[in-house]
């Protein structure tokens, strides 16, 4: 008996070892958490992980690896130091771990990852500008791009980057730009948070006078007040347009962009329209355990459905 008891006592507290995560894997949890943090809460989920941990070189290890990776997948802008502008945190603008380029003005930023803050800005090298031809289509892209951005996103940031083939110095080589869009709006106090990101490749094939457009856009929303909702919605589209001059070429190539961000952004209020007689229904059963039945013809009579109806316009 005695042995056995002991036997019993000894499994248990190598269960408990078992049990006991090590420092590795405490990081890799946290770093999971900050990864996944909705647009917006992430310094919030990091005030609480790290009082989960009580362990600060644990918390430093995983925000030093999560917070340049969840900054950059979701393109949030910071204020230069000193100036109006916005630089883009973005791997399409990233000159190395910390430091960022802001092509409109010519400037690299230096950025704290873990406190989302530029501390420091200096002018790009020639090395790290593109070449006055590649530049011309950049510049006029980014004209254009940012008239639409002012028009279509309030408080939108966006960028035109050289992705490939910045030494081109004239016509009959191919090189590649990158249209990055990025809106946010914040509203913790009303526990609602979203974003709208989108990047669009514009290939540039001079061989056969093409160019190729292929967009990625990506909306997120998370709403908590009473509940935990998030929607993370992706969509990819295709196009292209003659080659033509500069000028003429970002027209048309913000045209496109226009129409197809438009067009997806109809198809997602079309669905927040359809929610009362398709999601909804889905969340629960038809009888629930009260016996009463769920009143699908009247669910504006809850706040989510109130709040998105109304953020969308929905019904006016």
């Amino acid at each position: 008996m005695y042995n056995n008891s002991r036997g019993r006592v000894a499994e248990e507290d190598g269960n408990q070892e078992e049990a006991e995560l090590s420092e590795k894997q405490k990081k890799e949890i946290a770093k999971w958490f900050l990864l996944n943090a909705p647009a917006g809460e992430i310094q919030y989920v990091a005030k609480d992980i790290r009082s989960v941990l009580d362990d600060d070189n644990v918390y430093n290890a995983a925000a030093s690896e999560a917070f340049p990776l969840h900054n950059k997948s979701h393109l949030i802008s910071l204020k230069l130091p000193g100036k109006s502008e916005d630089v883009l945190i973005t791997s399409f603008g990233e000159i190395d771990e910390n430091e960022y380029i802001e092509p409109r003005t010519a400037q690299v930023a230096r950025v704290d990852h873990v406190k989302q803050v530029c501390t420091e800005v200096r002018p790009a090298t020639d090395e790290e500008l593109p070449s006055p031809y590649v530049e011309d289509y950049r510049c006029a892209l980014d004209a254009e791009i940012m008239k639409y951005v002012g028009e279509a996103y309030p408080k939108g940031v966006c960028s035109v980057y050289c992705a490939r083939g910045k030494d081109v110095e004239e016509p009959g080589s191919d090189f590649e730009l990158v249209v990055v869009i990025s809106a946010a709006r914040h509203s913790p106090q009303n526990f609602c948070n979203g974003s709208w990101r989108s990047i669009w490749n514009v290939e540039f094939k001079d061989d056969v006078q093409i160019v190729e457009v292929r967009g990625r856009m990506q909306v997120g929303a998370h709403y908590f007040e009473e509940g935990n909702v998030q929607l993370d919605a992706k969509h990819e589209f295709q196009d292209s347009t003659l080659f033509q001059s500069p000028d003429d070429l970002a027209v048309s190539l913000t045209n496109i962009i226009r129409h197809h961000e438009t067009e997806y952004l109809a198809s997602l209020q079309a669905s927040y329209s359809n929610l009362p007689d398709t999601t909804f229904k889905d969340l629960r059963r038809k009888l629930p355990v009260t016996r009463t039945l769920f009143p699908w013809h009247n669910t504006l009579q809850f706040s989510l459905t109130r709040d998105i109806s109304k953020e969308l316009g929905i019904g006016k």
